[in-house]
């Protein structure tokens, strides 16, 4: 899965992105700082199964810290949009050629108002953040009909001469963009568009298509950033009222907070609501009220900068994501290296135990027999659907785990 980190210009984009991948970029209060993209790993975190199974576990393809497991995920960092990108205007193709590959979006708004909507600073509560999350969606429907228009006289022709389907049609159509077939369904569903006559479509029917296609393949939460500015209760209250999915955060006091851990000069685990100082010698006098500002105007009021919260929500809310650990042992929880709990593996809800075979390696796929309960020691059959936090082991003809 990769989610995009989006958003006009000036908004903290770039900080967000910086702050929960520790990756440095370019970060200005200059529109476009951002250009071209940057990829990063960042970490979804959940309470490990170690501490509930009281074992001391060895991870391998994640982390674990204090019972806390830190998933690897990636994000992708988007040029700043600016109104009509999808006509090519600032950096429109930079942009949306990297939403496509998204399979989710973060868009971090400024929450306090303090930019307009070309991205140039302004005086907080100035401007309505809603008109900027009205506009980037606008931005990437108008994409997505713009890419249907091109062939839908021949893709309908050809649907309704050979009575053939329209969702494996634009499936095909639209396979580099990330979109599978079930939103593509669902959209057309939820329209009441008739399948079988696209040729019947309207200009506002394709429209009405492309909107609901982009809300169901392109799932978007909101990071309402700058929580520490005194004119953001107003915005998030006012974005919440109207079904979004918001989480406030600082991404500029994340990144403190970071940077300070990686440097050893405090304890700090992204998602926790407070830290410690190790060695107050060691800071310099710009570091402690940096870290005063943290402690005084973030954790104080609201308990967490956030960011840990938006990359949580986005893949266990927004893609409807939970953990599984894998195991080959499943008396001593390990694989064949003596690893214990050594995996943790984000799967969509509704994975099966052969589905997730196949996520693990492909030959467990095809040789699939049964899983088995790590905790109930009960035989799994190919359509048991996982639950978050379940522990199996995979036993196939062609290899076991």
């Amino acid at each position: 899965m990769l989610i995009g980190v989006v958003g006009k210009p000036n908004t903290g984009k770039s900080t967000f992105f910086s702050a929960t991948t520790l990756i440095p970029v370019p970060i200005d209060s200059r529109p476009f700082t951002t250009i071209k993209s940057n990829r990063g790993i960042a970490y979804v975190r959940s309470q490990c199964v170690c501490k509930e199974l009281a074992v001391d576990d060895q991870p391998k393809n994640s982390l674990c810290i204090n019972g806390v497991r830190l998933i690897p995920v990636e994000l992708i960092d988007c040029a700043g949009l600016v109104p009509d990108a999808w006509q090519g205007r600032g950096l429109g193709n930079y942009f949306l050629d990297e939403v496509r590959k998204a399979d989710a979006l973060i868009h971090v708004v400024d929450a306090a108002g303090a930019t307009d909507e070309e991205g140039q600073l302004s005086e907080p509560g100035t401007h309505d953040p809603v008109k900027d999350v009205a506009f980037l969606e606008r931005e990437i429907t108008m994409w997505l009909v713009q890419i249907l228009t091109k062939d839908w006289r021949r893709i309908g022709q050809a649907v309704e001469t050979t009575r053939g389907d329209l969702v494996d049609a634009l499936y095909d159509k639209l396979s580099g963009l990330a979109i599978q077939k079930a939103p593509i369904l669902e959209a057309i569903r939820t329209t009441g568009l008739n399948p079988d006559k696209p040729t019947e479509w309207s200009d506002e029917d394709l429209t009405r298509f492309a909107d609901e296609l982009r809300q169901n393949s392109k799932p978007m939460m909101i990071a309402a950033n700058k929580m520490d500015v005194s004119t953001v209760e107003e915005n998030i209250l006012h974005l919440q009222k109207l079904g979004y999915t918001v989480v406030p955060c600082s991404a500029e006091a994340e990144l403190i907070l970071r940077r300070a851990a990686q440097n050893g000069l405090i304890d700090y685990l992204p998602g926790d609501p407070n830290f410690q100082i190790k060695n107050e010698v060691k800071l310099t006098q710009g570091q402690r009220r940096a870290l005063a500002f943290v402690r005084d105007r973030i954790f104080k009021k609201w308990g967490t900068t956030g960011v840990q919260g938006v990359l949580n929500t986005a893949f266990y809310e927004l893609l409807k994501m939970i953990t599984v650990y894998p195991v080959e042992n499943v008396e001593k929880l390990c694989d064949h290296n003596d690893r214990v709990l050594p995996d943790a593996f984000l799967v969509p809800h509704g994975t099966t135990a052969k589905q997730f075979a196949y996520l693990i390696h492909s030959d467990l796929g095809e040789g699939f027999i049964y899983a088995i309960n790590a905790r109930t020691r009960r035989r799994l059959g190919e359509d048991y659907v996982l639950k978050d936090r379940d522990v199996v082991k995979i036993v196939s003809a062609k290899s076991r785990r």
